[in-house]
Parts: structure tokens; C-alpha cells; sequence
């Protein structure tokens, strides 16, 4: 398909999904948001193991586009808010591993995107914000991502202070998993994502889906769910194969996401 605010680029098992409006500092706009969603869903059903979102400009993404919600109706905003909600679940219900690549400042919505993917890389001329608390619309929605990424006390002073934290912090309270000179920031991404795609897709996918499910259980309830899953993945195909080539040390031969 064609799109007219992101590009997808696909590179061997790898899809690119960069946000394409520089000029409006890649706004999540409605059709923005609308455009993403399809985006995702369509490579969701291809062989591709992995996704990256990335962005072109000097803005990785200012958040929601206000122009969509002035001089709305009620019913109209949570209609926006609905997609948008839409598509940051969809990015954690795909089965392929989804990496942000963050190259500036990632704000409100923006900020929200990075903390709903399943890895983030950021340069270190990264930033990432919620700055709604320093306005009239608190950043109600980003913080589901962003508080469940940094934790309660963390994500409440981004909220409340609005201002933005740099690259290194946002590693040291696990909104991105590392932080990397600029001019590496693609390779360290390609590199990472090489290696959390590695091994069965069928078996990272239901491990993708399964982490999530477990995650926000009581733990009695977690261990209980995640021992069935396992279980059932110990005995499938890709688990057994996984097992025979561990104890006949060979290297396992795993076939497409099924």
C-alpha cells in the first residue's frame, strides 16, 4: 500500500516503519494514526520477523496533532483517542519484535509509541517527554505506556513536571533499553533487532504475547498461566526441535511462524 505521512521499507526479515512528516514534527495525527495501524497490521501477517519504528526529521514525534481535538465534540476526541489506542496495543499484540529507533525527542503520544514497543534504542541527542502537566491537557494516555515502563514514581514526575529527561536517563529508567552515539544508532538498532529475532519466530511470537499477558497477573496467577504455555510449547514442534538439537548438539533447523 501507499501512505502518505509514514513509508514502509522492507530489508530481508526486517520491515522500517518511519514516521514521514517532518514538517509537522511527525504529529500523530488521525490519519497518521490510521495510516500506522494498517501499516502494522499488514506486515503482521507476513513472515517478517521483525518491525522498526523510526522517524525522518529533527522531531521523532510531537504527539497528538491538537488541530484534530480543537473545537471537537466529546464523542469526536475519544473516537481519536480510541485509534490511538488501537494502534499502541496493536504494536504489543503483533507477533513480530517491534524496536523503536529514537534519533530526537519523542514527546507526550510520541513518548507513548516508544514505551509501548518491545525494545527502544535511542542516540544520545534523545529526548522523551510528557509534557502535558505543564499545560491544560494532562498526558492522560501516554502515561498507561510510559508509568508501566519507568514505574509510579517515575512516571508521575514526568507527568507533573512535564519537562523533558535526556537519553541516558531514559535508559536508567528503563523507557529504552541502551543509549548509542548518534552516528551509530542504525547499526546498534539492525544489531539488536538481529539478535532478538534469532531462534523459533513461532516460539518468540507466543513468548511475545505470553510476557505481556503474564506480566500485570498476581504472581501465583502468572506462574500458573506462563507453566501452561511453556508446557504446551515443550511439546510443539519448534520446542521439541529446539530440545533434540540442545541434546544432540547440533544447530536447530526452526521453519516459518505458524
Amino acid at each position: 500500500m501507499s501512505y502518505e505521512q509514514i513509508r514502509v521499507e522492507h530489508a530481508g526479515d526486517v520491515a522500517t516503519l518511519t514516521l514521514d512528516n517532518p514538517e509537522k514534527r511527525n504529529v500523530l495525527a488521525l490519519e497518521t494514526m490510521q495510516e500506522i495501524t494498517s501499516a502494522l497490521r499488514e506486515i503482521g501477517e507476513t513472515d517478517t520477523l521483525g518491525i522498526i519504528i523510526a522517524a525522518e526529521g529533527p522531531v521523532f514525534s510531537a504527539g497528538h496533532n491538537f488541530g484534530d481535538m480543537l473545537g471537537s465534540s466529546e464523542e469526536e476526541v475519544r473516537a481519536l483517542f480510541d485509534v490511538c489506542t488501537e494502534m499502541m496495543t496493536l504494536v504489543q499484540a503483533l507477533p513480530q519484535v517491534v524496536i523503536a529507533r529514537v534519533h530526537a525527542l519523542a514527546t507526550a503520544a510520541g513518548c507513548q509509541l516508544v514505551s509501548m514497543c518491545d525494545l527502544a534504542v535511542a542516540a544520545e541527542s534523545a529526548a522523551f517527554a510528557a509534557p502535558g502537566g505543564k499545560g491544560g491537557l494532562f498526558c492522560h494516555t501516554p502515561m498507561v505506556g510510559i508509568a508501566r515502563a519507568v514505574g509510579r514514581k517515575r512516571g508521575l514526575e514526568m507527568a507533573l513536571i512535564g519537562d523533558p529527561i535526556d537519553a541516558h536517563t531514559a535508559a536508567d529508567w528503563g523507557l529504552v533499553n541502551r543509549v548509542v552515539a548518534d552516528d551509530a544508532l542504525v547499526e546498534a538498532t539492525d544489531e539488536l533487532m538481529r539478535r532478538a529475532t534469532r531462534g523459533s519466530a513461532t516460539s518468540k511470537a507466543l513468548g511475545k504475547q505470553t510476557y505481556y499477558a503474564q506480566i500485570d497477573m498476581a504472581q501465583d496467577a502468572a506462574y500458573d498461566f506462563a507453566s501452561g504455555v511453556m508446557t504446551a510449547g515443550a511439546v510443539a514442534l519448534d520446542g521439541q526441535e529446539g530440545i533434540a538439537a540442545f541434546v544432540e548438539k547440533r544447530r536447530p533447523e526452526f521453519g516459518p511462524r505458524r
